[in-house]
């Protein structure tokens, strides 16, 4: 099916980077993409390291089980981005598997989403011949300097595209990535990496990057709607089904995030 009769019937496949952590929200997170994405859903990618809890996990739910170390030239082990009291190496190693999703998806459209984040509404990330972008209104500064930096050319659109899912069209994608190995010369994750600001926490979106690639690029081929999601600083066990479909009269999707891990605990006092 052509982009411009890009609608509901258009299938796409689905992209979870995921991590142990995660397993305790990702099941939910699975079943509400089954429930409320309104595109006939190819296959689910559950793209993480060697763990048999996941491996579990994908058999149970019907979902293809992806080695993190297959998807990219490097591994989490490549990169150093770090501080004394934080690490965010993991973080941008996701966001690289992500934008290799294109090697990993057999369907031209496919959805990343985060492994915390549990959609509860339904959603079309296509509509009339338009890709659909979820948004919020704030972003980080670094976001737009290392956009710059990479294409060449300031990112212009407002709000951000930064939120916990977005679709990724395969053809727009492999063109952003083609724009990046050409300009320096090297493979684009190695672009990436070289010119990733590491003494900043948030020095990389791949979201913010593709979505004002997509907006400069293809002019008027995209819709923007507000993000509307909820986050929370406590287990999706404490949040029942009955309070999560209340919370969908105003919001799109619920977070719950796990955080601490990015931080290094500070040692006590001897």
């Amino acid at each position: 099916m052509s982009e411009a009769s890009g609608s509901g019937r258009t299938p796409i496949d689905v992209l979870i980077p995921a991590i142990d952590k995660d397993l305790e929200t990702l099941p939910f997170v699975i079943d509400g993409l089954r429930r409320h994405v309104k595109h006939p859903i190819g296959s689910i990618y559950i793209v993480s390291p060697d763990s048999p809890r996941i491996k579990k996990l994908c058999k149970v739910k019907k979902c293809k089980f992806v080695h993190e170390n297959s998807v990219l030239p490097l591994t989490k082990k490549d990169i150093r981005y770090r501080s004394k009291r934080w690490d965010r190496s993991g973080w941008l190693y996701q966001q690289l598997l992500k934008l290799n999703g294109d090697k990993i998806c057999g369907n031209r459209y496919f959805l990343v989403t985060d492994a915390d984040t549990v959609l509860i509404r339904p959603h079309r990330f296509l509509e009339k011949g338009k890709q659909v972008f979820f948004t919020r209104n704030w972003s980080h500064q670094e976001y737009f300097r290392i956009h710059a930096k990479l294409l060449g050319q300031k990112a212009t659109s407002r709000p951000s595209y930064v939120n916990h899912y977005m679709l990724y069209d395969k053809v727009k994608l492999s063109r952003l990535k083609k724009a990046i190995s050409a300009r320096h010369k090297m493979p684009w994750y190695r672009a990436i990496l070289n010119n990733l600001n590491t003494t900043k926490q948030f020095g990389f979106s791949e979201f913010e990057t593709y979505g004002n690639f997509v907006h400069a690029r293809y002019p008027g081929t995209s819709l923007l709607k507000p993000a509307r999601n909820k986050e929370f600083k406590k287990s999706i066990r404490f949040v029942p089904h009955s309070e999560r479909e209340k919370w969908a009269g105003k919001f799109r999707s619920l977070s719950f995030h796990k955080r601490g891990g990015y931080y290094f605990k500070a040692k006590k006092a001897k």
